[in-house]
C-alpha cells in the first residue's frame, strides 16, 4: 500500500515484468516487444523465436497486465505506460537505441515512446495499431472510427457483457491466445480502454515522428481504420504500410513482415 501511494504521489514510473530478455554474445540491436490490450507479452512468443539471433529481444508485460503491477486508481493511459517501459529498460541496462515493436495498444505505447524519448528509439514496427482521428468523433456520418469509439464507450459502461463476449472474440480471431478478460481484471482492462484507446493523441503524434516506421495491418482487422494509415503515410514520409492476410490477432502472417521491417530499420544507420 505504501509503495503504491508513493508511486502515485511522486509519479514514479513502475518497473514492469520482463517476460523474456534474450541476448546473444554480440547482439547488434535491441528489440522491445509490447503487447496489446488485455494480453500479455506471451502474445509475442511465436514471433520472438523467429527473430534473428543477433538481436537482443525484450518482451514486457504492460502496466496492469500479465505479471506487471496492477495499481488501483491509475488511469493506465499511454503516457504512464511509456514512462514505465522506459524505466524498465533502464533497469535492464539497455543503453543503445531500441527498435520498438508494438501490437494494438502496444503500438500506441510505441508511438508515445518515440514522442517522449526520440533519442532512445531507433524505429517503430506497429502491428494493427488502433489509431483514431479525433475529427471522426465529430463526423455526422457513421464512419468506422466513430462506430468503434461508440462501441468502446458502450463496453466501458457494460463490463459484464464484455467478459461474457470474450470467448466469442477469441473464436472470431479478434483476440489471440494470450488475451484474458475476466471479472478479476476487467476493471484494469476498461480503465486502459478508456485512457489509452478512446482518449489518445496517436494520430497527430505519429505524423511528427521522424523515425523509420512500418505499420503492418490485417486486411480483415475490424479494429483498425485503414484510411487513417493512408492519411498518416501521406503526411509522414517515414511511414511505410504493409498489409497481411490476418485479423487483429498476432497471426503467423505477421512473422515475415516484422522481420523485414526490423531489417529495414537496422539498415538505416
Amino acid at each position: 500500500m505504501f509503495k503504491s501511494i508513493c508511486y502515485r504521489l511522486f509519479k514514479i514510473p513502475y518497473i514492469l515484468h520482463v517476460h523474456e530478455d534474450r541476448k546473444s554474445d554480440a547482439y547488434k540491436a535491441t528489440v522491445v516487444l509490447l503487447h496489446g490490450l488485455g494480453e500479455s507479452s506471451r502474445a509475442w512468443d511465436k514471433i520472438a523465436q523467429e527473430l534473428p539471433d543477433d538481436l537482443r529481444v525484450i518482451s514486457i508485460d504492460l502496466l496492469g497486465f500479465g505479471k506487471s503491477p496492477k495499481p488501483e486508481k491509475t488511469k493506465y493511459n499511454i503516457s504512464i505506460q511509456a514512462k514505465s517501459v522506459a524505466r524498465t529498460l533502464l533497469k535492464y541496462g539497455v543503453k543503445q537505441r531500441v527498435i520498438v515493436i508494438g501490437h494494438s495498444m502496444g503500438g500506441l505505447t510505441a508511438i508515445e515512446l518515440a514522442k517522449k524519448y526520440p533519442v532512445f528509439v531507433r524505429g517503430l514496427v506497429l502491428c494493427g495499431p488502433p489509431i483514431y482521428n479525433e475529427s471522426q468523433r465529430k463526423a455526422i456520418l457513421p464512419e468506422n472510427g466513430k462506430i468503434l469509439k461508440n462501441f468502446y464507450r458502450y463496453a466501458i459502461k457494460n463490463p459484464e457483457l464484455m467478459t461474457s463476449l470474450a470467448p466469442v472474440a477469441a473464436k472470431l480471431k479478434i483476440t489471440g491466445e494470450a488475451f484474458e478478460l475476466t471479472q478479476e481484471n476487467v476493471a484494469v482492462y476498461m480503465a486502459a480502454l478508456e485512457s489509452s484507446i478512446l482518449h489518445q493523441t496517436s494520430y497527430e503524434d505519429i505524423k511528427k515522428i521522424r523515425k523509420p516506421t512500418t505499420i503492418i495491418y490485417g486486411v480483415v482487422d475490424p479494429l483498425v481504420i485503414k484510411k487513417n494509415y493512408k492519411r498518416i503515410q501521406n503526411t509522414n514520409s517515414h511511414v511505410k504500410l504493409v498489409r497481411v492476410a490476418a485479423g487483429h490477432e498476432l497471426a503467423k502472417a505477421y512473422v515475415k513482415p516484422v522481420q523485414n521491417a526490423v531489417d529495414a530499420i537496422r539498415n538505416v544507420d
